[in-house]
C-alpha cells in the first residue's frame, strides 16, 4: 500500500482524487498548494510520500516550480501532473522537468489507476537501480538501509558518527543481520572512502593463511601494507588464533606491525572495522579471546538488531527485495499481498535479513503473477501458528512432479560420494533422471547451499530453482544459507 500526496488548490478535485486513490487500495492526503506539498514531502516525521499528483496551475507555487524544487533538492519522487485540455506545451515542459506522467482534467478513474500503477512501478525500479548501481560499484550508502524501527535508527545514527571518526569499530550481531554491508557503508561515508579497502574473513581461513594474508609473506606484502591509509574489515574476528590476537594487539597499541615480507616493523595507518556474530565478552570470560584486545576493539561498538526485533522494517525490506529480484530476472514488478505480508512480519526469521532475502528471491522467481501470496512462502507459513500449509514429501527417485521450489533442500543419498548413473537393472538412467540425480547429489554434497550449488553446476539460481521445482525436491524448513 503506497501513500499518495495530492497537490491541488481545488478542494472538490482533491476530494475526488482522494476517493479514487483510496478505492485503488492506497492511502491519500491532499494539500492546497505547491509550498505545502514541498513541506509535506520534506517532513521526515510523517509517513514518506511514494507518489505526488500535482496540479500545474496553483496560486502560490505552481507545478513547474514544485518540479524545479524537487530537482534542486535532489528529491527522487514519481510525479503525475494534472493539466487542462490543450496544454501540450505545459505537459512537454513538465515531462522535461522530471514528471513521470500526465493526466488531462477531468480525470477518468481507469486512466488514473493505470497512471498511478505505472508511476509507482517506475519509481520503485529507479530507486532499486540506483541502489544496485551503488552496490555494484562497491559504494553502499547508510541512507540505503531500511530503518523504520527505533533499534535500526539507533544503528544508523551510530554508524554516521563512526564514519566521522578514525577509531576502531566493532560491529556485533547475529548471522545474516548485515554486518559486512554496514562496515562497507561506514567506510563509504568516511574520509577514507576514496582510499584502499579490503575485507578478510577470519572464519574461512586457517591461522597460517590469515597471517600471510594480513602480515604478508615472501611473495606478498599483505593486506595491512596494501591498504595503508585505507580501511581493513576483519569479519568474524572472534576466530583469530591467540598468536594472531597478539599481533593484532600490537598493531592497535603501537600503530605498527611486523611485516613478514619486509622482516621489520612497519608503521601502520589503517582504519580497522571488525565484525562478529559471537559474544566476545563471553569469549573473554572463558579465556578464548584476549581481554586487552577486546577493549582495544570495543572503542566504538555497534550492535545490529536481529530481524525479529525490527518487524517495522520487514514490509519495506520485502518490497525492496521483490523490486530488485523482479528487475534482475526480467519479470514484472512484484507486490507482496496483505496476507503474505502479515505472515512475513509474524515469522521470527532465525536467519535474519539474509533469510528474508533468500525467501523473497524464491518467491519472485516462482511467482506466476505480480502479487506474491501465501502460496509463494509455504516453508515460512508451515512454521507460523494459524497457517496450515501442507508440503508434500519428496518423491521417490526418478519421479518428475511439479512442486514449488525451496530455498534449502533436504535429500537423502545412499552414498554421499557416489553419483548414481545406472538403474536397478544395470541400464543407463534417462537424461532427465540423470539431471535429477545430479541435482540431488549436489544438494547433499554442498548441504543445500543454493549459491554454491548454482555456481558449481554452472547455472543461474533461477534456473536451479526451476529445475528443483520440475523434479519435485523438498526443502528443509527454516534452513538458510549460513552467514
Amino acid at each position: 500500500m503506497s501513500h499518495i500526496l495530492i497537490a491541488d488548490d481545488d478542494p472538490v478535485q482533491c476530494r475526488i482524487l482522494e476517493a479514487l486513490v483510496r478505492r485503488f487500495g492506497h492511502t491519500a492526503e491532499s494539500v492546497p498548494g505547491g509550498e505545502a506539498a514541498l513541506n509535506r514531502i520534506c517532513d521526515t516525521a510523517q509517513r514518506p510520500v511514494d507518489l505526488l499528483i500535482l496540479d500545474l496551475v496553483m496560486p502560490d507555487l505552481d507545478g513547474m516550480g514544485v518540479l524545479g524544487q524537487l530537482r534542486s533538492k535532489r528529491l527522487s519522487l514519481p510525479v503525475i501532473v494534472e493539466t487542462s485540455p490543450g496544454s501540450i506545451e505545459a505537459v512537454t515542459s513538465a515531462m522535461r522537468a522530471g514528471a513521470t506522467d500526465f493526466l488531462v482534467k477531468p480525470v477518468g478513474a481507469e486512466r488514473l489507476q493505470i497512471s498511478i500503477k505505472n508511476a509507482l512501478r517506475l519509481g520503485q525500479l529507479e530507486e532499486e537501480f540506483r541502489r544496485v548501481a551503488r552496490s555494484g560499484a562497491g559504494i553502499p550508502a547508510l541512507a540505503d538501509f531500511v530503518a523504520h524501527s527505533e533499534d535500526m535508527n539507533r544503528v544508523i545514527r551510530l554508524a554516521e558518527r563512526a564514519a566521522k571518526s578514525h577509531v576502531p569499530v566493532l560491529i556485533e550481531g547475529e548471522a545474516g543481520t548485515g554486518k559486512d554491508h554496514l562496515a562497507r557503508a561506514i567506510q563509504a561515508a568516511s574520509e577514507r572512502r576514496n582510499r584502499s579497502f579490503a575485507t578478510v574473513n577470519c572464519a574461512a581461513l586457517d591461522e597460517a593463511e590469515i597471517e600471510a594474508l594480513l602480515f604478508g609473506s615472501d611473495k606478498s606484502p599483505g593486506k595491512l601494507s596494501d591498504v595503508q591509509g585505507g580501511t581493513l574489515v576483519l569479519n568474524e574476528i572472534s576466530a583469530l588464533s591467540p598468536a594472531l590476537q597478539i599481533k593484532l594487539l600490537r598493531l592497535l597499541q603501537d600503530g605498527e606491525f611486523d611485516s613478514n615480507q619486509a622482516k621489520r616493523a612497519v608503521k601502520s595507518d589503517v582504519r580497522l572495522i571488525s565484525t562478529t556474530s559471537s559474544n566476545l565478552i563471553e569469549r573473554v570470560k572463558i579465556g578464548q579471546f584476549r581481554e586487552d584486545l577486546y577493549y582495544r576493539l570495543h572503542v566504538f561498538p555497534i550492535t545490529l538488531p536481529p530481524l525479529r526485533n525490527r518487524r517495522d522494517d520487514i514490509p519495506l525490506l520485502a518490497a525492496r527485495f521483490a523490486a530488485r529480484f523482479a528487475a534482475e530476472e526480467g519479470k514484472p514488478h512484484c507486490r507482496v499481498g496483505a496476507e503474505a505480508l502479515r505472515l512475513l512480519t509474524t515469522y521470527p526469521w532465525p536467519g535474519n535479513t539474509r533469510q528474508l532475502e533468500n525467501a523473497m528471491f524464491r518467491a519472485v522467481v516462482l511467482a506466476e503473477s505480480e502479487d506474491l501470496s501465501l502460496a509463494e512462502f509455504p516453508q515460512i507459513a508451515a512454521q507460523v501458528a494459524g497457517h496450515e500449509v501442507k508440503i508434500p514429501p519428496a518423491p521417490a527417485f526418478g519421479a518428475v512432479r511439479p512442486d514449488h521450489g525451496r530455498e534449502i533442500v533436504r535429500v537423502e543419498m545412499r552414498d554421499p560420494n557416489v553419483l548414481k548413473l545406472l538403474n536397478e537393472h544395470g541400464e543407463m538412467l534417462p537424461l532427465e533422471a540423470l539431471e535429477a540425480e545430479t541435482i540431488r547429489f549436489a544438494l547433499a554434497h554442498y548441504r543445500g547451499q543454493m549459491s554454491e550449488i548454482s555456481r558449481r553446476l554452472g547455472i543461474g539460481r533461477s534456473t536451479l530453482y526451476r529445475k528443483m521445482k520440475e523434479h519435485g525436491f523438498q526443502e528443509a524448513d527454516g534452513t538458510v544459507d549460513a552467514a
